[in-house]
């Protein structure tokens, strides 16, 4: 068990080895969240939107894949191969 103080300002310092635990840095935004147990903090994940478009071509960069456009039943039949040449060894 960590103890820690309320300051006069109401603040409370998190300990550095569950702020390390957490990877919570300087400036990491924390959601405050009052329970029947006490009060929670959950990290505020900043959410980047983007047109699903540009998305998509933003993970075919990526992925860099240049050869031809292939079928979902190509591919599953890839993948079953691929499993079968595994169980096999």
């Amino acid at each position: 068990m960590q103890l820690t103080l309320l300051s006069s300002k109401g603040q409370v310092i998190i300990p550095k080895a569950l702020r390390d635990a957490h990877d919570w840095q300087v400036g990491t935004r924390l959601e405050v969240i009052d329970t029947v147990e006490g009060v929670l903090l959950k990290p505020v994940v900043a959410r980047q939107t983007t047109a699903l478009p540009e998305g998509l071509a933003a993970i075919r960069s990526r992925v860099a894949y240049k050869g031809p456009a292939v079928s979902l039943k190509d591919m599953n039949a890839a993948v079953l191969q691929e499993a079968k040449n595994r169980n096999q060894n």
